[in-house]
């Protein structure tokens, strides 16, 4: 018997907002409001001053962390807890169907409580002594998912997968072996990354973030802006979890996951974007599916002059027009919304196909208009799009040549 995969309606928290209603209102419309100019994250100019960066910041109140659970303190499990109240009854229903020992947790991210351990070296260095407050469970990478399963008293397997760019889409992955060795009944799964000074000097170091709203596949892209955020789902086999609530979205199937690693660099992407096509070949193998089935493709798109041209140059290759798709696959780089939210992209982003599918509006590709004359030309979606969606692909591509593609779509009996 092959199985069928699903993901319930998700709790989100983003610069878009928090909760799918929101999120979903302000993606669909293209508001970047969410995106704010902060100093003080990349230090001084040489005149002392503060330098301006263009990040991804979460406005939402987050909630306080009980003192019982205070070693877990950070920013990256605030948004976390807060993630988990939007899907409070999914998650105890499913509890309560199949047990807490049978329930996993499975994470994407890279940056856990790293501010919380700045902060702290910070007062080690002018004090001589780390705060009272501090525990090195606030920071550690694996964290989040103990946190999680302490807090709602499972005892399934917990564990962070932090692959950069990838982390929450290979989660997508790794749940499903979870299900599909019957190891688990069903899997929490999703990404949480915070801002840090340490995360955006450090992509600051690479000469990849730009001082404006990042600008994906357009001729005058510049860089990313690092953004925070938090996404979780509840994964089951075989059945989708109703959720008739107001302000949820229905169920999607997980239909595919393709990964590679091509290993071309340390940072940079292999060029021709060998690499990504054989993720997105194999996730369509994996769904048993062809390019012309996918209605809409969320692309990687950081608007860095290389990953944008590989991306581009790949989709183009995979996607060629068809009488279905005259202009080529519809597709959209969402980063200029929400701000690159390294582990939890690709998590969020497959929120953003469950979305679409929801909808049937394709999310709109922000930029300035200028193509890029030197690569392909992709069917980029303009604002308020719409047209019959049933299958999405989102791309993820991280540092060290390491891809995930994820096909999602209707479930086949709503399709």
């Amino acid at each position: 018997m092959k199985h069928r995969y699903y993901l319930s309606s998700p709790g989100i928290l983003n610069a878009l907002g928090s909760g799918v209603r929101e999120v979903s209102q302000r993606l669909m419309a293209g508001d970047a409001s969410g995106m704010v100019i902060e100093a003080g994250l990349l230090g001084n100019d040489s005149s002392g001053k503060p330098l301006p960066a263009k990040l991804g910041r979460v406005s939402a109140a987050l909630p306080l962390i009980s003192d019982a659970f205070s070693s877990f303190d950070c920013r990256s499990n605030q948004m976390l807890l807060a993630v988990l109240t939007q899907i409070e009854e999914t998650v105890q229903s499913v509890i309560q169907t199949y047990g807490s020992q049978r329930i996993g947790v499975v994470l994407g991210g890279s940056t856990s409580g790293i501010a919380e351990g700045v902060a702290a070296v910070t007062t080690w260095h002018s004090t001589g002594a780390l705060p009272a407050s501090y525990r090195y469970s606030q920071q550690q990478l694996g964290g989040s998912a103990t946190f999680l399963t302490q807090y709602l008293g499972l005892g399934g397997p917990a564990y962070v997968i932090s692959t950069a760019c990838t982390s929450s889409a290979k989660a997508m992955a790794s749940a499903r072996n979870l299900l599909k060795c019957g190891v688990c009944d069903a899997v929490i799964v999703g990404g949480v990354d915070s801002l840090s000074a340490l995360t955006v000097q450090g992509f600051a170091a690479l000469d990849s973030l730009s001082p404006l709203l990042c600008n994906p596949m357009s001729a005058h892209r510049s860089g990313i802006n690092i953004g925070e955020g938090a996404v979780l789902f509840v994964m089951t086999k075989d059945r989708p979890l109703a959720d008739t609530r107001a302000g949820t979205l229905p169920s999607i199937e997980l239909l595919g996951i393709g990964e590679t690693s091509d290993a071309h660099h340390m940072s940079a992407p292999q060029p021709e974007g060998r690499g990504a096509e054989a993720a997105m070949r194999e996730a369509l193998l994996d769904a048993g599916l062809q390019s012309c089935d996918v209605d809409y493709l969320n692309l990687h798109a950081t608007a860095t002059p290389l990953n944008d041209a590989m991306e581009s140059l790949a989709v183009a290759r995979l996607f060629p027009p068809t009488a279905k798709h005259p202009r080529g696959v519809p597709c959209s780089g969402t980063k200029p919304l929400t701000g690159h939210l390294l582990g939890t992209a690709g998590a969020t982003e497959i929120v953003f196909c469950q979305i679409a599918l929801a909808t049937q509006q394709l999310p709109p590709h922000v930029w300035d208009g200028t193509r890029d004359a030197a690569l392909p030309e992709l069917n980029l979606a303009r604002p308020s799009a719409q047209k019959w969606i049933s299958i999405c692909m989102s791309n993820s591509f991280a540092f060290g040549g390491n891809n995930a593609s994820v096909i999602v779509g209707l479930p086949l009996e709503h399709g």
